[in-house]
């Protein structure tokens, strides 16, 4: 006759092969929400120089929210730590700087009283939320979104691209997508994480699709992992309409 603690036993083995799961996935995500751009080891080559010219098949780079500003823009040296909006001599208004949380309340009313018809974009991107808010406000004040040649806007600056009526981004501006992470706190079971990260992707599809930009842009950021970044060419900013006409 077959014990009670023989018949438990597969149920225990099953159980805890299920924990071990739910701890090492646990552990991944705990060490992403800490490093941010923490990826799995790959034995693929890393990805060129960010500052590498791109062609169509070759378009991953590698990706730093600390890049510096770069030659030819308004502001020199890193980039601001925090969103700043910045008057441009021409009338137009320069948004750059690191999206932080916080920022999109923070900024939505001096987009709301600014006299500039057009911001020009120059982010390395951060928080996804405040992005999101940035590019309604954008929006709703009927403002203009623009990169010149010298601009970058990554990571979810894209996502405030999208918020201008018109938009428009020079020869040589880059716009580029990656993963993300929804969420200050991923010290979580798995499932809910996942939850988490869906729902958070489920909104920037929405939202994408109500500013007029093609939400199927999200498989290439889906596909590449955060330390790197997938610069759109010019035939995929008007594919994907992140350009108007």
């Amino acid at each position: 006759m077959i014990s009670d603690q023989e018949k438990l036993r597969p149920i225990r083995r099953m159980l805890t092969g299920v924990l071990a799961v739910q701890l090492v996935l646990g552990a991944v995500l705990f060490l992403g929400d800490i490093g941010r751009d923490f990826s799995l080891p790959t034995t693929g080559p890393a990805a060129p120089r960010f500052d590498m010219p791109t062609r169509p098949g070759d378009q991953t780079r590698r990706y730093d929210p600390e890049m510096p500003a770069g030659p030819g823009t308004q502001i020199d040296g890193p980039m601001p730590e925090r969103l700043v909006i910045e008057p441009l001599d021409d009338g137009r208004a320069l948004l750059t700087g690191r999206i932080g949380p916080g920022d999109g309340d923070r900024l939505v009313t001096q987009i709301e009283s600014s006299t500039a018809t057009t911001f020009v974009l120059h982010s390395p991107g951060g928080s996804v939320q405040d992005a999101l808010i940035v590019g309604r406000a954008l929006r709703d004040a009927g403002k203009t979104t623009e990169l010149r040649s010298t601009d970058v806007c990554l990571s979810a600056c894209p996502y405030m691209l999208a918020g201008g009526e018109t938009r428009q981004v020079a020869d040589g501006g880059r716009v580029g997508l990656h993963q993300h992470y929804f969420g200050e706190n991923t010290f979580l079971p798995a499932f809910l994480a996942v939850q988490d990260i869906q729902r958070g992707q489920g909104e920037v599809m929405r939202y994408l699709d109500e500013m007029g930009v093609d939400p199927m842009a999200l498989v290439h950021g889906l596909a590449t992992p955060p330390k790197s970044i997938y610069v759109l060419s010019r035939d995929e900013l008007e594919e994907y309409r992140f350009v108007t006409e």
